[in-house]
C-alpha cells in the first residue's frame, strides 16, 4: 500500500513539490499550474513536446522532462487527466515559438481536456497537434485500434517524438514520427495485485490467490482475462506469444523492447522474466534494440508488468537510441541541435478576470444558481463513498473523489464570484472553470463545459425566464455532446441527462412551471440512470472491462440524477435577493 502521505487530497501538490525540490537542475514549475518544464525555459524556435495525464505513474511524464526527450509535463490527480486550465498553463509556459505537440494516453478525460486546452491556444495564434497513444491490445481488436488505451507503449512513442523534436524536426515531422512510432507500438500486461490510493484501506482491486489478471490497465483497473498463477517461462510465453500476434507484415524484426514494472514488482523480477523473453522474442526472428527493463509507466504500488514492442524502421531506430538527459532516463550524451541557442522566460502571468458588469435581474438569477451550486456540491458530498464503489467496478474507483473536488471548487468560485457582483453567466463560467480545474479526468471537464454553457446562454444582461432556463440547459447539453461524442446508449452521464433535458423542455414548452418541470424531469433522469446498469460501456475508461459493468449503473449517470434532484429543491424554494 502506499505507506507515505500527508493529506491525501494533496498528496498530488506534495509530489510535484517535492520532486520539483529534488531536481532543480532540470525542471521548473510553472507558476498556477500542475506541471513542469525544462529547466531555463523552452529553446526558442524548438517544437515543443508537451506530456501529460494523471499523477501516479512516475517516471511517466514529469520524470522525461529534459534534453532529448519532454518540454513539458502536466499532471492530473492520481489516475485523473489533468485538467483543460491546467494543460493550457503548462504548454503556454513550454511554447518555444515553432508549435507544440500534446502527448498522452488514449483516455476520454485526458482527450478531451487537451482538446479544449489546444483551441484555446490555436485561438492565441500558436499551432497546437495531438497524437494520442494506443498501444494496449488488450484493450479493443486488431481491426479497432483507435479505441485501444495507452499503456506503458506511451514511453517509447514519447522518446521517439522528443528526440526528432531535439534534432530540429519541424512541426509536421514531429507529429508524423510520433504517429508512425504509435501505430508501430504494442503492449500486453498481467496483474498480480491492485494499487492502493493513500489514506485507503484496500487496493482498488485484488486478484485472487494464485491467479493472475492479463490485460490490465495502468489506472487501477484490474485485468480482462484470469488464469492460473504460471512460473516466468510460461508468463514469458504468453507475453510474447500475444503480442508477436500482431506483428505488422511489413516489419524487418528490429524493435525496441520494454518489461516495464507497474510498482510493486521490482527489477530483480523484471529481469527473471526478460529472461525469458528475450530469446522468446530472438527465436521468433526479433533483433532487440536497446531494450529497457524497469519502471518506465507505474501504477503507484501496483503489482504487475508489461511487454511492449515498438518495430523500428531507420528513422525510428534513429529516434530511439538518440541520446536523452532527464530526471529519470538518461541515455547516452545529448546533444541539442545548434539551432536552438536561446530560451523563452516562465514567468506568472495574470489569472484573474474582470468580473463583468451585470443586471439586478440577472444577478438575482445568479444567486440562485450560486444556491444551484452548493446544493450540487452537498449532494456529491453526501454520495461520494457510493459513487466510488460503482466506479471501482470496472473504472478506478475515483468518480466520487473527483466530483467532490469539483463541486467544492465550482461552490468556492460561484461565492466569490457572487461577492463581486456577478450576473448568473459570469457565475456559471467562474463555477464551470473552477470545477473542471479541480475535478479533472472526464467528468471534470464534462461538468465544466455543461456548467459554462448554461451561463453563457443566459447572459449577465437578461432576466431569466422559465423558457430561457430550460432551453438554456438544452443548448449546453447538446454542446456536449457535440464535444464527446457520446451518444445515447453508450453507457455515460448523457443517458441521465438527455431524458432529463427532454422531459424538462417538453413540460416547460408545455406551461408547467420551472419548477415543477425540474423536479419531474430530475424523476425521468434518476430512472434513466438505474436504466443503465444493463448497458455495456461503449467509450471511457469502463469500456475494456465491459462486462464487469453490466448490472451496475454507470457512476456519472447516477451522479448527474443525484445532482438535477438537488438542484430541483433549491428551485421550489424560490428566487431569493442577490447577494
Amino acid at each position: 500500500m502506499t505507506h507515505v502521505y500527508d493529506d491525501p487530497a494533496a498528496f498530488k501538490d506534495d509530489v510535484l513539490v517535492g520532486f520539483a525540490a529534488a531536481y532543480p537542475t532540470y525542471v521548473q514549475r510553472v507558476p498556477e499550474a500542475s506541471g513542469f518544464v525544462r529547466a531555463g525555459g523552452p529553446l526558442e524556435g524548438k517544437v515543443s513536446l508537451v506530456l501529460g495525464g494523471g499523477s501516479g505513474h512516475y517516471p511517466s511524464y514529469s520524470g522525461t522532462v529534459g534534453t532529448g526527450f519532454a518540454d513539458g509535463a502536466v499532471l492530473g490527480d492520481l489516475f485523473a487527466s489533468p485538467s483543460a486550465e491546467q494543460v493550457y498553463r503548462v504548454c503556454r509556459a513550454a511554447h518555444g515559438g515553432a508549435g507544440l505537440v500534446m502527448g498522452f494516453g488514449n483516455y476520454a478525460g485526458d482527450r478531451l481536456n487537451f482538446k479544449v486546452a489546444a483551441d484555446r491556444l490555436e485561438a492565441e495564434g500558436i499551432d497546437v497537434r495531438i497524437v494520442w497513444v494506443t498501444d494496449d491490445i488488450a484493450s479493443a481488436s486488431a481491426d479497432e485500434q483507435a479505441k485501444r488505451r495507452g499503456i506503458a507503449g506511451t514511453f517509447t512513442v514519447y522518446k521517439v517524438a522528443g528526440a526528432a523534436a531535439e534534432a530540429g524536426l519541424d512541426l509536421d515531422g514531429v507529429e508524423r514520427v510520433m504517429a508512425k512510432a504509435n501505430a508501430a507500438t504494442y503492449s500486453f500486461g498481467v496483474a498480480f495485485d491492485g494499487c492502493t490510493m493513500p489514506g485507503a484501506g484496500e487496493p482498488l482491486f485484488h486478484v485472487e490467490p494464485g491467479q493472475m489478471d492479463f490485460g490490465l490497465g495502468i489506472h487501477g483497473e484490474p485485468g480482462i482475462t484470469s488464469d492460473a498463477w504460471m512460473p516466468a517461462p510460461a508468463l514469458a510465453a504468453r507475453l510474447v506469444d500475444t503480442v508477436l500476434a500482431e506483428r505488422p507484415a511489413d516489419a524487418d524484426g528490429r524493435a525496441a523492447v520494454l518489461v516495464n514494472g507497474l510498482g510493486a514488482t521490482k527489477y530483480e523480477e523484471l529481469f527473471v522474466l526478460f529472461a525469458h523473453v528475450a530469446p522468446l522474442l530472438e527465436k521468433a526472428g526479433v533483433t532487440l534494440v536497446q531494450p529497457e527493463v524497469g519502471e518506465l509507466v507505474t501504477s503507484l504500488d501496483m503489482a504487475g508488468c508489461s511487454l511492449s514492442v515498438t518495430w523500428l524502421d531507420d528513422e525510428l531506430e534513429e529516434l530511439w537510441t538518440a541520446p536523452a538527459d532527464t530526471p529519470a532516463y538518461r541515455r547516452g550524451t545529448p546533444v541539442t541541435s545548434d539551432r536552438f541557442t536561446e530560451r523563452r522566460e516562465v514567468t506568472r502571468e495574470t489569472t484573474q478576470s474582470a468580473v463583468a458588469e451585470a443586471s439586478e435581474e440577472s444577478r438575482r438569477a445568479a444567486e440562485v444558481a450560486r444556491r444551484a451550486v452548493a446544493a450540487l456540491s452537498a449532494t456529491v458530498e453526501e454520495h461520494k463513498d457510493e459513487l466510488g464503489r460503482l466506479d471501482a467496478v470496472a473504472g478506478d474507483g475515483d468518480h466520487g473523489i473527483g466530483m467532490s473536488r469539483g463541486a467544492k471548487a465550482a461552490t468556492e468560485a460561484a461565492d466569490t464570484a457572487a461577492e463581486a457582483g456577478a450576473g448568473v453567466r459570469s457565475l456559471l463560467a467562474a463555477a464551470g472553470s473552477a470545477f473542471g480545474d479541480k475535478a479533472g479526468g472526464t467528468s471534470g471537464i464534462l461538468w465544466g463545459l455543461l456548467l459554462d454553457g448554461v451561463g453563457q446562454q443566459l447572459g449577465d444582461e437578461d432576466a431569466v425566464t422559465d423558457e430561457a432556463a430550460a432551453h438554456a440547459v438544452q443548448a449546453s447539453t447538446t454542446r456536449l455532446q457535440e464535444f464527446s461524442k457520446a451518444s445515447l446508449g453508450d453507457k455515460t452521464m448523457l443517458d441521465a441527462l438527455f431524458p432529463f433535458v427532454d422531459a424538462l423542455v417538453g413540460a416547460v414548452d408545455g406551461g408547467t412551471p420551472l419548477a415543477q418541470a425540474w423536479r419531474d424531469a430530475a424523476t425521468t433522469a434518476t430512472e434513466a440512470a438505474q436504466a443503465t446498469a444493463s448497458l455495456t460501456p461503449k467509450i471511457g475508461r469502463a469500456r475494456p472491462l465491459a462486462e464487469r459493468s453490466v448490472g451496475t449503473p454507470d457512476p456519472g449517470a447516477i451522479s448527474l440524477a443525484l445532482i438535477v434532484t438537488a438542484i430541483g429543491d433549491v428551485l421550489a424554494d424560490g428566487p431569493s435577493s442577490p447577494a
